[in-house]
Parts: C-alpha cells; sequence; structure tokens
C-alpha cells in the first residue's frame, strides 16, 4: 500500500470518527477531543523529554474548570496566555531562534502554554453563547481540513519556492496559497449554510484558521527539528502521530474562539 493511500485511509477514519463524535452528542465530542488530547500530551512530553504525570492532571483540572465556568474571567486570562505564548513561538520560528527548556519546570509550563491551554480551547469552540452547536464546529474542521487538504496536494503538484525550509523543507509557498484560497473558497459556501456568521466574517474566519493553522504546524515542525525526530508518534498511517494532525488545529483554535467570542 502506497504511503498516499495509507494517508487518505488513515484520515477517511480520523474524520470519520470526529464527525460522529461532534454529531452523537457534546459529551462525546468532548469525550473523543479529551483523549486526543492525552495522546497530544504523551506525544510532546516524549519530544521535550517530560516525565510524571502532572501534565495530564493538569489539562484534567483545566478542561473540568474551563467546562464548569466558560464564561468566567478565569478562561479570559487563561486565553490571554495562550494567545502571547503562541505569539512568542511564533516570534521563536520566524527569527529561527531556538526554544529552550532547560528543567522540568520550563518543560511543564512549556506543555501547559503550548497545548494543554489550545487544546482546551478547542473543546470549548462548539460551545456557542452558552449552547453546544455541532454545526458550528464542523463548519470550522472543513475549513481546516480544506486548508490541510489542498496546502499538500497543491505544494505537492505545483510547490517550487519553499515556504520555511529550515523546519519543514517540503511546505512550499505555493502550497500555502492553495490552502488559502480554497479555505476563502470553502468559507463562502459554509456561509451560504451556516448563519452563525456572516460572509465576511466567515471569510475572517478562514484566514485566521489557514495563516495560524500553517504556522503551528510549522511550529510543531520547529520542536521535532529540535528533537531530531520526523514524527511525533506512528498512530496515524501516512501522517504520524496525534500531534502530528492535530497541531494546525489547536493552535489556531484560541484566535478562532477570541474572534467567535469577543470580536464579532
Amino acid at each position: 500500500m502506497s504511503n498516499l493511500l495509507r494517508r487518505i485511509l488513515s484520515g477517511l477514519v480520523y474524520v470519520l470518527l470526529f464527525l460522529f463524535a461532534i454529531l452523537f452528542s457534546k459529551e462525546s465530542y468532548i469525550v473523543l477531543t479529551f483523549l486526543f488530547g492525552l495522546l497530544t500530551i504523551w506525544e510532546f512530553s516524549k519530544i521535550i523529554k517530560l516525565k510524571g504525570l502532572i501534565g495530564y492532571i493538569f489539562f484534567c483540572l483545566t478542561l473540568f474548570l474551563m467546562l464548569k465556568r466558560p464564561e468566567s474571567y478565569a478562561v479570559v486570562v487563561i486565553l490571554v496566555i495562550t494567545i502571547i505564548s503562541s505569539l512568542f513561538l511564533i516570534y521563536y520560528l520566524f527569527f529561527k531562534k531556538e526554544i529552550t527548556f532547560l528543567n522540568e519546570r520550563s518543560k511543564l509550563g512549556l506543555l501547559i502554554r503550548y497545548l494543554i491551554f489550545p487544546m482546551t480551547f478547542l473543546i470549548l469552540l462548539p460551545i456557542y453563547k452558552g449552547s453546544y452547536n455541532p454545526h458550528l464546529m464542523i463548519s470550522l474542521l472543513i475549513l481546516i481540513w480544506v486548508n490541510d487538504s489542498f496546502a499538500f496536494f497543491v505544494g505537492k503538484n505545483f510547490g517550487k519556492r519553499k515556504l520555511f525550509v529550515s523546519v519543514s523543507p517540503k511546505k512550499t509557498q505555493e502550497g500555502f496559497i492553495g490552502g488559502l484560497l480554497f479555505s476563502l473558497l470553502f468559507a463562502y459556501i459554509v456561509s451560504r449554510f451556516n448563519t452563525n456568521f456572516t460572509t465576511l466574517n466567515w471569510l475572517i474566519i478562514a484566514v485566521i484558521i489557514s495563516v495560524i493553522g500553517t504556522l503551528g504546524d510549522l511550529v510543531e515542525s520547529k520542536f521535532k527539528r529540535q528533537a531530531n525526530i520526523k514524527d511525533s508518534g506512528t498512530i496515524m498511517p501516512g501522517h504520524g502521530g496525534m500531534l502530528d494532525r492535530l497541531d494546525s488545529l489547536f493552535f489556531a483554535a484560541p484566535f478562532v474562539y477570541l474572534y467567535i467570542n469577543f470580536i464579532i
């Protein structure tokens, strides 16, 4: 079986599982993304060589508190911390600075800011205006999947100029533009069926997802490059680990959450 076919089949299973969990109930979505979160924590902990269970415990407590009181000021504080931390990681990416974590305490802090906080916002995304909105989450996932898929296919077939060769030599500028343009196209289509937001707002969300999601993918590639590994794991044939699959999604989630809950 070719690598492309394995990638398609494993990706299809992942998509169907995600869609089923979203549509079945709020609880099934939370449980599935919570399990995904545990897997990404495990994979990232191996990358930065963080030992112990404190990261898993912190994730459980943070998620419990944020689900119990999603409109509290603590959520706003965590959102601000997450956005600022993500911007710092983007800064390290562009200026080619090494992301340092010298001891267990700094590793745990990095795990919390880079992964645990963003994963909780990914879980909170469909809880909009106090109620669970599965179609909103499906619309957001469509945009991230369209961006990833067309960035891959356009880059593979038409890519000439490298996007960020120092951390991800396979990504191209043509792939990035292709992913962005098709995300905008699908955002327009989504706006015809999902009236949560105006067409303009859906187009802005598509830009956020495409740009920030791509940067999230590059940040994760930087962590892997520093650790001298190719994939975060092997759970998804053709894709690598769960962290490889979710890196753009959870990295963009806080920015999308900020836009739809505080800006629109």
